[in-house]
């Protein structure tokens, strides 16, 4: 009976140990495939692997991946599955993730670019060793600072307040009104830059390296923010275990006394923000970042961005 062909696909690389093999064999990945570690046979035991497992050529081919990440419940499992298997990694190695769907057309093409950029890897898995990502986002109220002091303000785009028009001008206490409502919203802004400022100069010390991604909006912000939780900041920092205490302590005290504005740290990850990019394949590769790195798009179970 001839087996349905398969695709190599790559979690993670890592230095093989034997806690790291007894994790690898403990755990499923995508589609429910067993993991393997993958090492290169011309090398030491102390060069990096890929973290493997095979899967369908059919389901994973770039003609059907295409499709498939249309599928949104598809998509989300899936991420969530690839950010299982390298969390778990995290805890027990040294890890530098892959994206989801970084994927080879057997073992033998995988092992060429591992080989190919082992030296790369090496430094970066010495790089991030004794190191954890964590996350911080700043969220702003819409209303916040709207000058009223009763929290009920409102929204960037919602009608000016009622007004009394005054006698022979009912345009003109109209016009007053939305110019007030301009200037609220632009203090709220300013206010909102400034506690992102603060609070990113207070975690700067305690990491030793920091990405900046791009702010979330609509569905990506509603959360513990609530729907009407602007995020304002988008971080991620590379902490030092060690540090790890001082640097949540840090982000905690720069974000009290700040009204209206409410900070969210989350960690320790995997170090996505901090990986290098994914080897260039020789198989499949339909998307330049199909998910993780910045999770889902609902941010795998706390993926970092």
């Amino acid at each position: 009976m001839n087996r349905e062909p398969t695709l190599t696909y790559v979690y993670a690389v890592a230095v093989p140990t034997p806690e790291l093999v007894r994790t690898v064999a403990s755990l499923r990945g995508v589609a429910d495939a067993a993991l393997s570690l993958l090492p290169p046979l011309d090398s030491g035991p102390a060069a990096p692997a890929f973290v493997t497992s095979q899967v369908p050529h059919g389901d994973w081919r770039e003609e059907a991946l295409r499709a498939r990440f249309e599928d949104l419940g598809w998509l989300e499992s899936t991420a969530r599955a690839h950010h299982h298997v390298i969390q778990a990694l995290s805890e027990r190695a040294t890890v530098l993730p892959l994206r989801m769907a970084t994927l080879y057309e057997d073992e033998e093409r995988a092992l060429a670019a591992l080989r190919e950029q082992r030296p790369a890897f090496a430094d970066r898995l010495a790089l991030l060793a004794h190191h954890a990502e964590y996350g911080v986002k700043v969220y702003v109220r819409p209303d916040a600072g709207d000058g009223d002091g009763d929290g009920d303000g409102d929204g960037p785009d919602a009608a000016p307040p009622a007004a009394t028009p005054a006698p022979g001008s009912p345009g003109k206490a109209y016009l007053q009104a939305r110019k007030r409502q301009h200037h609220a919203r632009e203090d709220r802004y300013q206010q909102a830059a400034r506690a992102a400022e603060r609070i990113a100069a207070a975690a700067a010390p305690h990491a030793t390296h920091a990405v900046r991604h791009p702010t979330q909006s609509g569905p990506l912000t509603h959360g513990e923010a609530g729907p009407d939780g602007e995020n304002v900041l988008n971080d991620a920092y590379l902490v030092p275990d060690d540090r790890a205490g001082a640097f949540r302590r840090a982000v905690q005290q720069a974000g009290e006394d700040l009204p209206g504005v409410r900070v969210d740290i989350t960690g320790p990850w995997a170090p996505y923000s901090f990986a290098m990019p994914a080897p260039r394949t020789t198989g499949t590769d339909p998307d330049p970042d199909p998910g993780t790195g910045t999770g889902t798009g609902t941010e795998t179970p706390g993926g970092p961005t």
